[in-house]
């Protein structure tokens, strides 16, 4: 057994060695200078961040334009129109930043000004929302690769997609500068080849327009210009990216994210509106096999340089490489928000609550296994057709952004006495509310036969799921408080004559892995006397503080975190004490739960060399896959690694029974 736990021990420490080096020493949050070293400055969250928003413009455009069909002078309006929205979307979530400074994603912020069930709502929204941002992003982008490969293997299309559809590891920063750069480049010259065409166009656009207007009808002409608003939506999907991820933010945090919000606003509505102009002025029509900015990109280097010479294919090559590369580094966000968001709603029993541990990897494997097989499902029903995607992707977005703007307008209205500049807010969000609101409603209205109804009939299963799953923790939770009321009031008469036994390092030590100072502990506390009479000498409480991507915020937090856990783990060495056992406690704060309880576990050894481990342990009357998958996750993993490392680790059955009204019961 010694040999194996060696062995184990070396084998960690040589994986440790090369993780090291391929990804450098891990970070220590206690450590203050980490906040700086690894928080952004505005340029680089929006960088970090930008990605998702300003990857929408290679298919966001496009679908408006479409939509105009044979009215597609209106695009010109339609440009102006979009650049609007995303400045005042944008101008919103900044009031939404200053409001959540911690974080402002559109589950919490829904959940703390509409209620629980509205963030419900919100929550899945975005979780099926970022499902299909993994889709379009990866179809989007392999429509931007295949517009310049012969069409003999666009028969390849759906199955590299297919091969796309998983998580990877992307260099973020030079693929993003190489698109940006490649698409100023791109649209200056666009606009500026035609800008002596600009006012004439301008004029016949708008004489065009009235024209419409009087042979179908003002209406008429404003329901084509209003769906192919619409149907642009997926322009902005990604503008809220910094509010959901303000935790990353350099301090002053709400300055450094209003900055990232600007940039992001300024960036999204000159690609997005610049290539809307240019699809104007350069007369694009759709070709068969390709997108239309693969076909604007042709027309515009090809007067710049030569329809045929190497040099202008060359340039929209490159230009399509850097959209398909953002496309796929954007569908990455997927991958990362997804369990975010899945992380959130966990915390309040919406989803499993091993979700809630990001740093486990397991769990991140389970999200990424979630989230990716899900959106390889969206795919093969969609085949990888982006305009549906597009419909399918803004329905959930748009009702995430209103959800978010009505909170906000809420919010406003009731502070409205104590805070002098709330009209101005109010109307800021309540403008952000109408034209989301009003995109999301003609989305669903007009296109929910054609691929919108998959949306929200997925989004209702998911919702329904969540109820599922916090029913069942609620029914468990009453159990447990029955267990709490019960031990933790528990009458025993302490010798409190005799002192406190003296500490024994050579004598047997019971290692007690708890969470908190609660019923589950205290019943594995007390149930060792039980199976080991008089045995155990010492014992040591082990005990770790998380901190994962919602908590870590800052030391102010990190110190609050410590002080907490001393104060309930001090409060179990007294309650140990009054049993006539000599008891202390370890703990640690850290961002990874199991390396961190394999430390400790491995220090308490060194200095009780006879340790066993012990871990309370949820078995139900009626075990099923369900009570599996959503409890023990740490007593089982951890059991099996200290196992393996040669250590002796015994979890406690706490048991739970279910009477024939559905409630539970727990005996110790």
């Amino acid at each position: 057994m010694a040999w194996s736990a060696k062995r184990a021990t070396v084998e960690r420490s040589y994986l440790a060695s090369f993780r090291d080096l391929i990804l450098g020493k891990p970070k220590n949050p206690l450590d203050p200078k980490v906040f700086h070293q690894i928080s952004l400055v505005a340029f680089l969250a929006w960088v970090g961040l930008g990605a998702d928003g300003l990857s929408s413009s290679a298919y966001g455009p496009e679908e408006a334009y479409l939509a105009l069909g044979l009215h597609y002078l209106l695009a010109l309006p339609l440009a102006l129109m979009m650049a609007f929205t995303v400045f005042i979307i944008s101008a919103s979530y900044s009031q939404i930043i200053e409001l959540f400074p911690t974080g402002g994603g559109g589950y919490l912020v829904a959940t703390k000004l509409l209620g629980e069930k509205a963030g419900l709502v919100s929550g899945s929204a975005l979780v099926v929302d970022y499902m299909l941002t993994i889709t379009i992003s990866v179809a989007s982008g392999a429509d931007a690769l295949f517009s310049f490969l012969p069409s003999s293997l666009h028969g390849l299309k759906l199955f590299t997609e297919v091969f796309l559809t998983k998580e990877s590891v992307k260099f973020l920063l030079p693929i993003f500068l190489l698109f940006v750069l490649a698409h100023v480049v791109a649209i200056s010259l666009g606009v500026g080849t035609r800008i002596g065409e600009l006012p004439t166009v301008a004029s016949t656009s708008i004489q065009e327009s009235l024209t419409d207007v009087r042979g179908i009808g003002i209406w008429a002409t404003l329901a084509i210009l209003l769906h192919a608003y619409s149907l642009g939506g997926g322009t902005y999907t990604g503008i809220e990216a910094v509010s959901n991820g303000l935790q990353i933010l350099r301090e002053p945090r709400v300055e450094t994210g209003k900055r990232t919000m600007l940039y992001m606003s300024v960036s999204l509505a000159f690609t997005a509106s610049g290539i809307l102009l240019c699809y104007l002025l350069h007369q694009v029509v759709q070709e068969n096999g390709k997108t239309l900015n693969a076909t604007l990109w042709a027309k515009v280097y090809g007067v710049v340089f030569g329809g045929e010479t190497s040099v202008a294919a060359s340039l929209v090559i490159l230009t399509l490489i850097t959209e398909a590369a953002l496309l796929l580094v954007a569908a990455q966000a997927g991958f990362i928000d997804g369990p975010r968001v899945l992380s959130n709603m966990a915390l309040d029993s919406w989803a499993p609550h091993r979700f809630s541990l990001l740093s486990d990897q397991l769990v991140t494997r389970d999200g990424i296994w979630f989230m990716g097989l899900t959106s390889l499902s969206f795919l093969l029903y969609t085949r990888g057709r982006v305009n549906l995607l597009v419909v399918m992707y803004s329905i959930n977005v748009f009702l995430t952004f209103t959800l978010s703007q009505l909170g906000m307008c809420r919010h406003w209205w009731e502070v409205r006495r104590t805070q002098s500049v709330w009209l101005r807010k109010l109307c800021l969000n309540g403008l952000g509310l109408l034209l989301t609101g009003t995109i999301l409603i003609v989305t669903v209205t007009i296109k929910f036969a054609e691929g919108g109804w998959v949306t929200l009939l997925v989004t209702f299963c998911f919702i329904s799921l969540c109820y599922f799953v916090r029913s069942h923790y609620n029914r468990v939770r009453r159990a447990l408080k029955s267990l709490d009321d019960t031990l933790l009031t528990i009458p025993f008469q302490p010798n409190l004559k005799e002192p406190v036994p003296s500490k024994n390092p050579a004598a047997p030590t019971a290692a007690i892995i708890v969470r908190d100072f609660d019923g589950v502990a205290v019943h594995a506390l007390l149930t060792i006397p039980r199976l080991f009479p008089n045995h155990f000498k010492n014992v040591v409480v082990i005990s770790v503080g998380v901190i994962d991507s919602g908590q870590f915020k800052g030391q102010k937090e990190i110190e609050n975190l410590r002080h907490a856990k001393e104060e309930d783990l001090k409060s179990f060495v007294e309650f140990a004490n009054c049993l006539g056992w000599y008891a202390e406690y370890r703990y640690s704060l850290g961002v990874d739960l199991m390396g961190e309880l394999e430390e400790l576990c491995t220090e308490v050894v060194r200095d009780f060399p006879k340790s066993v481990f012990f871990s309370g342990k949820l078995v139900f009357q009626e075990e099923n896959a369900l009570s599996r998958f959503l409890h023990n996750h740490t007593p089982a993993t951890l059991q099996q690694k200290l196992q393996f490392a040669g250590l002796d680790m015994m979890i406690l059955p706490i048991r739970v029974f279910a009477n024939p009204r559905g409630d539970n019961r727990t005996d110790s």
